[in-house]
């Protein structure tokens, strides 16, 4: 059943309640009934957990030495890291629970709150000690903590992107110039991300954005255009970077192609990551047995995690690590094409491009096949923020699910 027949037959359930003595209505808002039931898809919860639970266990494991060593406490990450995660899995319930037409309804006042958050952010950032003044990626809430808006306007964006391609999607066959305001939108918030010194942001979201409009049936000579434009730009940018990018990230490029460079500002991090995963082997050195954890590594916990993984788990089960990751994607798109409404279906197929993406573009960089480029591993790297919001996601995908149940209905 579709949520869009869902919501037709909100008032005939209220009326069959009614009928049958029972006073209790179903809760709307502006006519949207906000919580459905039906059983959601329990492959794609267990997949879930059991994502989430390796990830605290190696996050703990790849964390204390760090943590003691700045913090004199080897328990610091973790015991943040678990509130985040309990957090997060009950929001993750709780958002499993609504009506995906009423997140389609609220599609762009979040939409709006996130990008005004990425402005503030440039406006007046906050900077953890030490960092240097050209990177605003935080906002910090006295008595609460710092946070990365980015990491809420991921699914932000997503959501309007589903909003809008699914409003708007005669227009966007139809006529040739409505394709070209979705790809301009796309490019602002490139470059509003980009401007926060957040470069793998900024691919992670061109890269979400691109794919939901391809998944959304715009035309594919829109991405012919783009790629007769595209590869050229990126080879001058590469080429040129040292007058193009910052003098950062002209050296993390730098370092990439030239292996041998022992700036250990730039290569220093990919280096150890190497030497982790090939003292891993096949089998690894057993969990909590990493050495390259003890100092060597900079932040193991955030997102260079998976070669600590690596180094104690070995090659196998980074395997069977990486297919759960694609089970995950495999389920949630499984869920997509069974959803009747193109909002659901785009809504969840744009979360499964945001969690394989990040992966893909974590392990690239991990395993030196891509240039350092700051991006966390979903689940598993340090990041309360970045937790619930992937939590959160994961509810909504839930939430999907249970229209597709035939004994969906709203409550």
């Amino acid at each position: 059943m579709s949520t869009g027949e869902l919501v037709n037959n909100a008032d005939r359930e209220n009326r069959r309640k009614a009928s049958s003595g029972k006073k209790k209505k179903i809760i709307t808002f502006k006519g949207t009934p906000i919580f459905i039931s039906g059983g959601f898809s329990i492959p794609f919860m267990i997949i879930v957990f059991a994502l989430l639970t390796i990830g605290l266990i190696m996050m703990f494991s790849a964390s204390y030495v760090t943590a003691k060593y700045e913090n004199g406490d080897s328990m610091f990450y973790i015991k943040r890291q678990l509130v985040f995660a309990v957090g997060g899995i009950f929001l993750m319930f709780f958002v499993s629970k609504l009506n995906p037409e009423l997140l389609k309804k609220l599609t762009v006042p979040i939409f709006v709150i996130c990008l005004l958050l990425l402005v503030v952010v440039l406006i007046k950032p906050w900077r953890p000690e030490g960092m240097s003044e050209d990177f605003k990626r935080w906002l910090r809430i006295p008595g609460i903590g710092s946070f990365q808006p980015s990491d809420i306007a991921k699914l932000g964006i997503i959501m309007f992107f589903a909003w809008a391609i699914d409003k708007y999607k005669t227009l966007l066959e139809n006529k040739w110039w409505a394709a070209l305001v979705l790809f301009g939108i796309t490019a602002a918030l490139c470059l509003l991300i980009y401007m926060e010194k957040h470069l793998s942001c900024t691919i992670l979201i061109f890269l979400i954005c691109i794919g939901m409009m391809f998944l959304g049936g715009i035309d594919n000579r829109w991405f012919a255009l783009g790629l007769a434009i595209g590869v050229p730009l990126v080879v001058t940018v590469i080429a040129f970077r040292h007058q193009i990018l910052s003098e950062y990230q002209a050296a993390r490029i730098d370092s990439f192609f030239v292996k041998d460079y022992d700036d250990i500002d730039t290569r220093w991090q990919t280096n150890q990551s190497l030497f982790a995963l090939g003292s891993g082997g096949f089998f690894g050195l057993g969990l909590g047995n990493s050495k390259q954890k003890y100092l060597y590594m900079s932040e193991p916990q955030n997102d260079f995690i998976f070669a600590i993984v690596g180094e104690e788990l070995g090659f196998v089960r980074c395997v069977l690590i990486l297919l759960l990751f694609a089970l995950l994607i495999f389920v949630g798109f499984m869920i997509a094409d069974k959803s009747r409404s193109l909002y659901n279906r785009l809504l969840v197929l744009g979360i499964m491009l945001h969690i394989g993406l990040q992966t893909i573009l974590n392990i690239l960089v991990v395993t030196d096949m891509m240039p350092n480029t700051g991006i966390s591993l979903p689940f598993f790297s340090y990041g309360g923020t970045a937790l619930v919001m992937q939590l959160i996601e994961m509810g909504i995908v839930l939430s999907v699910s249970r229209t597709v149940s035939e004994k969906a209905k709203v409550i």
